[in-house]
């Protein structure tokens, strides 16, 4: 079936076209889903609710860009929106011990999913491990257990993750400040 009739298809509501695009992209929307909160679980609940709403965007879509590309912007927005229910703290963690004076202002103007945006840039075993800690909330000690590395090695893979999360910040970010 070719991508236009199955997006036709899922404007009308068809059960078909829909299983059709869900199967055809589920694997790959739960691997980016399995990056940040690495429980399947969760992963999967995350990616169906995504998918439900590109369901109900799908009149939306115009074909600029690939469709997956816009599928992937919807899971990952509500993987955000998801990770954010359980993330009060996320601006306070990164910069907890950071002189607030100057980065306050910066730190205001990003949401959660620019920070998390920015955890890509860093090295992926301090990524995983300040998003372990961070977000989903594991103590070190599970953290060493989980990763098989010591405690000592998460506390360290946190420090330079949110040391490298600071610096990504201020750089990009700290010329909106100055401009508006």
């Amino acid at each position: 079936m070719e991508i236009k009739t199955i997006i036709e298809g899922c404007k009308n509501n068809d059960r078909k076209s829909q299983e059709k695009l869900y199967m055809e992209y589920f694997a790959s929307m739960m691997r980016m889903c399995m990056r940040y909160v690495h429980d399947k679980d969760r992963a999967s609940e995350i990616v169906n609710d995504g998918f439900l709403k590109a369901f109900k965007k799908i009149d939306q879509f115009e074909f600029r860009g690939s469709l997956e590309g816009w599928i992937r912007r919807i899971v990952f927005h509500a993987m955000s929106d998801n990770i954010k229910k359980e993330t009060n703290y996320l601006k306070f963690m990164v910069f907890e011990e950071y002189d607030r004076g100057s980065s306050n202002t910066v730190l205001d103007k990003m949401y959660e999913n620019d920070i998390l945006k920015l955890v890509e840039d860093i090295p992926a075993a301090s990524g995983d491990v300040f998003l372990l800690f961070a977000v989903h909330g594991f103590s070190h000690k599970e953290i060493a257990e989980k990763k098989n590395i010591s405690v000592g090695t998460s506390k360290w893979h946190v420090a330079e993750a949110r040391k490298k999360l600071q610096e990504l910040i201020l750089k990009n970010y700290k010329h909106n400040t100055n401009a508006g």
